[in-house]
């Protein structure tokens, strides 16, 4: 159920923004929300469409990794409830009153909060000698923090509030769950798609990249990003060290798989971009890279690694084969297409509008297809009759 939410959820919040950004070239209109555009829609990419796929995800795979008993349906119900009513109160407020979106952030907070406590209890002691789980942990209580911050924010306007929530949601939630989930399975899918890959998982990975992305944060809090080259470019060499291990060039022997490491080459390329834009700053004062980073991180990474992960799960789940139809392969490569464009639009001001809007076209229509392909998937009994 909460997969059912989530692959409602990326088309809607992008829908929302295509409108807006329609709007501003001339197409009708919506009525300017009654929260700040801009900054709603960088709470919900941040915040309103991935936790909905990591705790489907972990609800499912934290009993698993430590041979327990599976989460009880009232915990997951209540998560789902939680988060679903938020987000739509949310939605409703923007356009109602200013106090039911506070309202919908609030719930959505508690359901995210409870999620956390669940996996916490469920890893109980093993969380401190697993570094996976350590992480995991650490970092969705970052995430609870950074919705917190956000919803101190939309009570109080403090622009440092702002802040600390977006640099926690994307460098101290986000980054961190996906690469520890990426470094934890991706060997393991490779292993169970190519003949004889051997699983190689460095030691130092994990460490290394979550103390870069929390020295980012720092660095960006501190108001020194000319300086986050020092912790973008050990990460950018990590995550692309990882692809070349993992053998990104094999995994295209099968689909599904490759769509998971073309999904987690864009961490290696957008802290590329990111250590140039830092290098640039310092040397010339002037920021030459916009958003280009923070897209090529957001999209490529973490929403390719999302379509990917999501699909071979759901298949997985509902009884199908694991591999990537026509359909499901064409969606990944929209991601990245969708990924290119915003990129350039930072690079090209004449027409950073239209590419801004072009880029929310094509992810509508990608990313669109692809839902409508899973949606019915949750709905529907396991294609080989067993419980699910």
């Amino acid at each position: 159920m909460l997969f059912l939410a989530g692959v409602a959820q990326i088309v809607l919040v992008m829908a929302w923004w295509a409108a807006l950004l329609a709007g501003r070239l001339g197409a009708p209109a919506l009525p300017p929300p009654l929260l700040p555009a801009t900054t709603l829609h960088g709470f919900l990419m941040v915040f309103g469409v991935f936790p909905f796929f990591i705790f489907g995800f972990l609800f499912t795979v934290y009993p698993r990794w430590l041979g327990r008993a599976p989460i009880a349906r009232g915990a997951y119900v209540f998560t789902f409830s939680a988060l679903t009513l938020g987000m739509t109160l949310v939605y409703l407020g923007l356009y109602l009153h200013r106090a039911i979106s506070i309202a919908g952030l609030a719930v959505y907070l508690a359901g995210f909060s409870q999620a956390v406590a669940v996996l916490v209890r469920v890893a109980g002691r093993a969380a401190w000698r697993d570094p996976h789980l350590r992480t995991l942990n650490l970092a969705l209580a970052a995430g609870a923090l950074g919705i917190a911050g956000f919803v101190g924010f939309a009570f109080t306007e403090t622009p440092q509030l702002l802040r600390a929530a977006r640099e926690a949601g994307l460098w101290l939630f986000l980054v961190p769950v996906v690469f520890t989930v990426s470094h934890r399975m991706i060997p393991v899918f490779s292993q169970g798609a190519l003949m004889n890959y051997l699983i190689v998982r460095p030691v130092w990975g994990l460490p290394l990249v979550t103390a870069c992305a929390v020295a980012h944060a720092g660095l960006e809090l501190a108001g020194l990003p000319h300086w986050r080259f020092l912790a973008d470019a050990p990460l950018a060499a990590a995550a692309l060290h990882h692809s070349w291990l993992w053998q990104f060039r094999r995994s295209f022997h099968a689909r599904l798989l490759a769509m998971l490491h073309i999904a987690f080459l864009w961490l290696g390329l957008a802290m590329t971009l990111y250590t140039l834009q830092g290098l640039t700053l310092l040397v010339t004062g002037t920021d030459h890279f916009g958003r280009a980073p923070l897209h090529a991180l957001g999209i490529g990474f973490l929403t390719g690694m999302i379509v990917a992960m999501a699909s071979r799960v759901t298949l997985g789940h509902s009884g199908r084969a694991l591999a990537a139809d026509t359909l499901t392969w064409t969606a990944l490569l929209g991601v990245n297409l969708v990924a290119l464009a915003r990129i350039a639009g930072e690079f090209w001001p004449a027409g950073y509008a239209t590419l801004n809007l072009v880029a929310a076209v094509l992810w509508l229509a990608f990313v669109g297809a692809w839902a409508m392909r899973y949606l019915p998937l949750y709905l529907k009994p396991r294609a080989d009759n067993q419980p699910g």
